[in-house]
């Protein structure tokens, strides 16, 4: 009986955690600190917070600190948050879209930038515009979010 108990409760638990949006599956997550802080810093925390769906590139706090010395802090600034909102926003594709969609398949995705991100998961692994897809399919309340171990910049 305590068996059952257990696994309920388990059940339980991975039931409230699908019920996390987006934002709210970043933060309790602990890995995505900076793009927490830079999405506050863009405004977008309500748009990510909305039903979506939506799928997101999310780059790790580690892929953050790749981009060279000063470039978040400038862009952290409140004079560059156009910029800063076009960055993230070419991190978020409309609609979900789960691995098993793209596996075998190289296509293009217009983000909410309104901009295209080359993915190809032809390989061992799933690569966005260069970016390695470090943990596949996160599901959330509104949509779903992939790891991803490089910052994407608009061209």
């Amino acid at each position: 009986m305590g068996g059952e108990a257990a696994a309920d409760n388990h059940g339980k638990k991975a039931h409230a955690m699908a019920k996390a949006d987006i934002v709210d599956t970043a933060v309790n997550a602990g890995s995505f600190n900076t793009l927490v802080a830079a999405v506050k810093a863009a405004g977008l925390v309500e748009t990510l917070k909305s039903d979506g769906p939506f799928t997101v590139f999310a780059p790790t706090d580690a892929a953050f600190a790749k981009l060279p010395d000063g470039t978040l802090q400038s862009l952290l600034m409140p004079e560059n948050r156009d910029q800063l909102v076009k960055i993230l926003t070419y991190h978020v594709v409309p609609g979900a879209v789960y691995s098993k969609d793209l596996l075998g398949k190289t296509l293009e995705a217009g983000t909410a930038a309104g901009e295209a991100l080359a993915i190809d998961a032809t390989g061992s692994g799933v690569k966005v515009q260069g970016a390695n897809v470090v943990t596949a399919d996160v599901a959330t309340s509104n949509g779903v979010i992939h790891v991803i171990d490089t910052v994407l910049l608009p061209q």
